[in-house]
């Protein structure tokens, strides 16, 4: 369980890794996961590089990561696809491993613009894969996800389930998977986690950072906050005829820390005890129903959450969790925090943000649009 409180020493951890520090890049590393990563790996005395475009992020985040771990950190804007720089940034920086989030993650989006999508993550991916192979950096943390697994064959979903992506960004994913065990079959150098993401939510306790989406929310949680704190007007619930206990629709959520602890033991699996590739699980290994998650984030913020039942959507799965005794017996890693810890951090940062953004707005000269400011 973590602890309340929003000081800057509140970066503790079970996870503090094998002790050797170590220079990490994290790309999009002031996005959601990999902000939250950045404090995990702070915590167990590693660097960091962050290096990100700022198309899902914002600058702030890197000055609110200094007020969290208590020093300054060394960021680089720039996009993934540019291989120079990369190269040149694990030159500069005597890189060590590799930590990779940057890439574009809603399935919506990735029906409506594939082309985008596969020049994003696959694109991006090869490029990377080239500046560490000719700057003789060789041990990678792939940030994929579950959605490579398609429909359930069987639950709970272990790392032998079938691979079966049946959207364009679960294709960047489960190609990017390919093309890694591609390289280690040629070069058993190289050290590569796939870790695969079941549904982040919550924050850090400082409320500080969060999942901030751009617009209105693809993910539940967001869209519940948003809800809850009156952004939108209520939540749309796709279906409640679902052979489930309550109807409506089941998925494993892992609290955003834990996750985040899971890339340091990866980390520490990759540079002390791994063989060429592996795949690891990260969720709870169990699943909370969309109302389950509505009631619970009702006891954190203290109010009744309007929701309205529609249609199932196309495509749309019952009930989704993760076997996760893989992650346990070879990281030594398992989640700590509760429902009530996702839903109490995600109160918290929703608060944070709205108290940021009103003092922004009574901040503005008169006549400053700052709704389009990064």
């Amino acid at each position: 369980m973590t602890n309340n409180g929003c000081a800057s020493d509140r970066i503790d951890t079970e996870w503090k890794g094998s002790g050797k520090s170590l220079n990490i890049l994290l790309t999009g590393g002031t996005g959601y996961i990999g902000s939250h990563v950045a404090v995990v790996l702070a915590a167990a005395r590693h660097r960091t590089v962050l290096f990100d475009n700022l198309a899902n992020s914002q600058r702030d985040v890197v000055d609110k990561l200094e007020t969290i771990i208590g020093q300054k950190q060394t960021f680089v804007e720039g996009d993934v696809r540019d291989t120079a720089l990369v190269t040149a940034i694990l030159r500069a920086h005597a890189i060590d491993a590799v930590i990779h989030f940057a890439g574009a993650k809603a399935v919506g989006e990735s029906v409506a613009k594939p082309i985008e999508y596969y020049a994003n993550n696959v694109k991006g991916g090869i490029s990377l894969l080239e500046a560490m192979n000719t700057a003789q950096v060789k041990n990678l943390v792939f940030s994929s996800s579950a959605t490579v697994y398609g429909d359930p064959h069987y639950l709970p979903l272990d790392e032998e389930h079938p691979v079966s992506a049946t959207n364009p960004y679960g294709r960047t994913k489960l190609h990017m998977e390919e093309i890694l065990a591609d390289v280690v079959r040629a070069d058993p150098s190289w050290h590569i986690a796939n870790l695969r993401y079941f549904n982040p939510v919550g924050g850090h306790d400082s409320g500080l950072i969060g999942e901030t989406p751009n617009g209105i929310p693809n993910n539940l949680m967001p869209y519940i906050a948003q809800v809850a704190s009156g952004q939108l007007p209520f939540l749309r619930v796709f279906g409640n005829d679902y052979p489930t206990p309550d109807g409506t629709g089941v998925r494993d959520y892992i609290h955003v820390m834990d996750l985040a602890e899971g890339h340091l033991a990866a980390i520490d699996f990759l540079m002390t005890r791994s063989t060429e590739l592996n795949t690891f699980n990260l969720g709870t290994g169990r699943g909370y129903s969309v109302l389950e998650m509505v009631h619970a984030f009702e006891k954190a913020c203290g109010s009744p959450i309007p929701y309205h039942i529609m249609p199932r959507r196309p495509g749309d799965i019952a009930t989704c969790y993760a076997k996760v005794d893989k992650a346990a017996d070879l990281l030594g890693w398992n989640c700590r925090r509760n429902l009530d810890d996702m839903c109490a951090s995600i109160w918290r940062f929703q608060h944070r943000t709205a108290d940021e953004r009103s003092f922004a707005l009574a901040s503005a000269p008169e006549g400053c649009d700052i709704s389009s400011r990064r």
